[in-house]
């Protein structure tokens, strides 16, 4: 079977970089699957890259390589870092991008040399691409690097209980302008009311619960509570964004 490598950046499509990334991949690993995650990632926002590489990677067979770059440190002392974490193998900078992947599991991380010629502003191309390359055709980490204890993490904010609420906040904002928080559904009532600045929300189901235009709380793929309008963005409809304070009726403690 065909090794699958994804892709996930911050450099949009209207340009050739994701091109040139592919190029390289596909001339240096004939026959791999290559499967863009994202290139819609703001610039720069290592937080969103995280978190969406923390939920797509294990929707994958295991085996399979990710690239991750959103890098605004290309070209200074930054590392770069090759990982494996339950089987699955990971290429990305060592910002943080990688955040949510290491708190999965055990993880093995080794830094990366640069190679001679690598441009100092396209990292993506000259050294994660052939890494990644290399990965798919069976090399092992230990051919790739050193080991490292000290990759960067992000800070991840931890939902808290007070009293009968479980308080946390809004970890990411989707291309719906849907509000996804740290909360987890599983923790949180059936019948729960779901406050976010001045608004309390019923949890409900689905988008189609409540009437166009306004806010409805529920669970979502994802498996946390999330918070949209519907038929509209939740971002700018109740002026909210990511680190936006939100509690949740949690489920009684036995």
């Amino acid at each position: 079977m065909s090794t699958v490598v994804t892709l996930l950046t911050d450099f949009g499509t209207a340009d050739g970089y994701v091109a040139e990334m592919k190029g390289v991949l596909l001339r240096a690993a004939p026959g791999i699957v290559l499967v863009d995650l994202t290139h819609d990632i703001s610039p720069g926002d290592i937080e969103s890259g995280a978190y969406v590489i923390g939920r797509a990677w294990n929707a994958f067979p295991e085996g399979a390589v990710h690239v991750a770059v959103v890098d605004p440190g290309v070209g200074t002392t930054r590392r770069g870092l090759a990982a494996e974490v339950g089987g699955h193998r990971f290429v990305a900078p060592d910002n943080g991008l990688l955040s949510w992947v290491f708190e999965t599991g055990p993880t093995m991380i080794v830094s990366l040399p640069v190679p001679p010629k690598a441009s100092r502003t396209f990292y993506g191309r000259d050294l994660f691409a052939p890494v990644a390359a290399r990965l798919a055709l069976g090399a092992s980490l230990a051919d790739l690097g050193d080991k490292v204890e000290d990759a960067v993490r992000l800070p991840r904010p931890t939902p808290v209980r007070e009293g009968r609420d479980l308080v946390g906040v809004v970890v990411h904002v989707d291309r719906f302008g849907t509000l996804i928080t740290n909360l987890p559904g599983a923790r949180v009532a059936e019948d729960a009311t779901v406050r976010i600045g001045p608004y309390d929300l019923a949890l409900r189901s689905t988008f189609g619960d409540v009437p166009s235009g306004d806010p409805v709380a529920f669970v979502g793929s994802g498996g946390a509570v999330e918070i949209a309008v519907c038929d509209g963005r939740a971002d700018s409809a109740l002026g909210a964004s990511r680190g936006a304070g939100v509690r949740a009726t949690a489920k009684p403690v036995r």
